[in-house]
């Protein structure tokens, strides 16, 4: 376990990090012995410094909800990280490229909830009455601590992800709201289009078999910190397809069939 006054600092160079939008060394190569609760105990002090600079958590994303990703970071379930309010784009607008290092897009669907979520043993069914609504969802992703190390190309552990707030740098929401209960969210699909190519395409089971799950996971997660879903938060359940890489002048544009659309792009 690193040490409170090591812990401060990494979260310090987070904070300085995402302001210049400088990328920084692999934590984990710094710190050898570091663990995943360093991670997390890194991420909170994080959100400390965002808080005390007037932001506010508007919600909780997850990610490595898939068997593939789980199987690629050597872990076996998810990660998570709050959403800051000044991570909400518009759909349909302009995103300046210029507030990322090395963006990244991926599809997934947003739980937005009418009641609180507190574990322990919150199961899929006490999420789906908890939800007001589901709508589709873009998150941007984004690598304060650089994917793979500059000089041996090594990929960054899952420790660094974690501290990264998990990646998070930005959501869209957008589409058509739905109940619930309205649809079978296992087979909510989606097609990815950059600049008019289709890049990506998946359907929601791919998130612990239904995105709900994610959001159980979560809630439970996170009670024996003493923390729950809030009603109003915004719930990312986590992405059904790979990322896709975006820069300055790409168009994106995620059709989810009925669930409607969400179209943007990086200026």
């Amino acid at each position: 376990m690193l040490s409170p006054d090591t812990i401060n600092a990494l979260a310090r160079q987070l904070y300085d990090a995402r302001k210049a939008r400088t990328p920084l060394r692999h934590f984990s190569k710094q710190h050898p012995g570091m663990t995943i609760e360093d991670g997390y105990a890194i991420q909170r002090a994080w959100v400390a410094l965002e808080v005390a600079d007037g932001r506010t958590v508007k919600g909780r994303k997850i990610g490595l909800t898939s068997r593939a990703m789980q199987q690629s970071s050597q872990i076996d379930e998810p990660d998570y990280a709050p959403l800051m309010d000044d991570m909400f784009f518009s759909q349909g607008g302009d995103i300046p490229a210029s507030r990322f290092i090395a963006p990244r897009v991926e599809v997934e669907l947003a739980f937005i909830l009418g009641k609180p979520l507190k574990g322990p043993n919150v199961t899929l069914f006490d999420v789906l009455s908890a939800t007001e609504y589901v709508t589709p969802a873009i998150e941007i992703i984004d690598a304060r601590i650089e994917q793979f190390d500059r000089d041996t190309k090594a990929m960054r552990k899952v420790f660094d992800t974690i501290s990264d707030f998990a990646a998070n740098a930005g959501i869209v929401l957008g589409g058509r709201p739905v109940r619930p209960m309205d649809v079978d969210l296992r087979w909510v699909g989606a097609m990815l289009f950059k600049n008019g190519v289709v890049e990506e395409t998946g359907l929601a089971a791919a998130v612990l078999n239904h995105p709900a799950n994610g959001v159980a996971w979560l809630a439970n997660k996170i009670a024996p910190h003493g923390e729950q879903l809030n009603a109003g938060d915004v719930v990312l359940a986590g992405s059904f397809t790979r990322p896709a890489n975006a820069v300055a002048g790409d168009n994106f544009h995620a059709d989810y069939g009925p669930l409607g659309t969400i179209s943007f792009r990086f200026s």
